[in-house]
């Protein structure tokens, strides 16, 4: 059985943290597929096609990486696309909180999807992707926060 991760997020932008995670799950993984959540509640800063473009740019010599996007519960994206595994990310103890309650939820519907859990590299764990556009909306420089491929 193929080892098939789903890392959902807004991605809003990718910021270096999230790039950190998906190296580091390389090695762990088959298949990693970077998936952009579409919420229609959810006012965006950046389109859907640039957030798509900048994660394909940043990983395009990895081929265990895809990028799409959906919409509807992770649990049943990960059912189509027979993923046995969710990638989340841990920043803070809050991160952890509310991560773990998703968690337990997407067990309950889903007993066969195991949800993995990766802290933070230290240097990361103050940027996330609103910090990211509470800087870029108030005109500071985020560029030491996002890749280089983040192009604003």
């Amino acid at each position: 059985m193929k080892r098939i991760v789903v890392f959902p997020g807004s991605f809003d932008p990718i910021t270096l943290g999230h790039v950190s995670i998906v190296k580091r799950a390389i090695p762990l993984f088959d298949k990693i597929i970077i998936s952009i959540g579409i919420n229609s509640e959810k006012k965006n800063m950046f389109a859907l096609e640039k957030r798509i473009l900048w994660i394909e740019q940043i990983f395009k010599s990895e081929p265990k990486i895809v990028v799409e996007s959906y919409s509807g519960l992770t649990i049943d994206f990960c059912k189509k696309k027979e993923a046995n595994y969710i990638l989340r990310g841990l920043r803070t103890s809050a991160d952890f909180e509310f991560e773990r309650g998703i968690g337990q939820v997407n067990k309950k519907l889903a007993e066969d999807i195991e949800t993995i859990f990766l802290l933070a590299e230290p240097q990361y764990t103050p940027i996330s992707s609103s910090i990211i556009r509470d800087v870029i909306r108030n005109g500071g420089d985020a560029s030491s926060m996002i890749p280089k491929e983040v192009v604003l």
